[in-house]
């Protein structure tokens, strides 16, 4: 059986991309490979994660392609380029058209560092959903990876990781244990998953 071939797109730091980038590297993905990285922001340190695990990059900038159809345009001419099969969302903090989700339907995963519903939707994205935890005063939070359709963070769970929260924690501090205790270990786990079965369902349509 073939590997999934897996474009991770990517706005900043890139801790999600090396988390799968460490778990194809270990083994625990498998099934899929990283062939891409896109980053809709130039000079971001995901794309040097990228070029130090040897993977293409490219910078899609929205604005200089005139637009978010422009934009769609050009990612699906390169998602179609390097034969893509599942795309995965790791901070990427540009929302899709519902044309383009459609086109990749339940081909798109995206980690969220709540318990959707939980915290989540337009607005909802980084620091923001931490500090909306412990304004809110819960005892638990999390992450949550889910397919992506076009509601910001509504498509169907794939899977979910409970965070405690602990006294004197602050946006910072609870956003690193999410990523540490849940982000890093869903996201991988998740990518194996649906490149298994992506790939289990294209040798059984063959």
């Amino acid at each position: 059986m073939r590997k999934a071939n897996i474009a991770v797109l990517v706005s900043g730091g890139g801790t999600n991309l090396q988390a799968i980038l460490d778990a194809e590297a270990a083994g625990i993905l498998s099934s899929g490979s990283v062939k891409l990285v896109v980053s809709n922001k130039a000079g971001v340190y995901a794309l040097e994660r990228a070029r130090k695990a040897g993977v293409p990059a490219a910078v899609l900038s929205r604005k200089e392609l005139g637009g978010q159809e422009a934009f769609e345009a050009r990612l699906t001419a390169l998602l179609e380029e390097y034969r893509i099969d599942l795309i995965v969302l790791a901070g990427f903090l540009s929302i899709l058209s519902e044309d383009f989700t459609r086109r990749f339907d339940h081909r798109i995963i995206n980690i969220h560092p709540s318990l959707i519903p939980s915290f989540c939707g337009e607005g909802f994205y980084g620091l923001k959903v931490h500090e909306a935890a412990l304004q809110r005063g819960v005892k638990v939070t999390g992450a949550t990876v889910h397919f992506v359709n076009e509601i910001p963070d509504g498509g169907e769970i794939i899977a979910q990781k409970a965070v405690e929260i602990r006294p004197g924690d602050t946006a910072e501090t609870l956003q690193r244990r999410v990523m540490e205790e849940a982000e890093w270990i869903l996201l991988p786990q998740a990518a194996e998953q649906i490149s298994y079965n992506l790939m289990m369902k294209e040798e059984a349509a063959q």
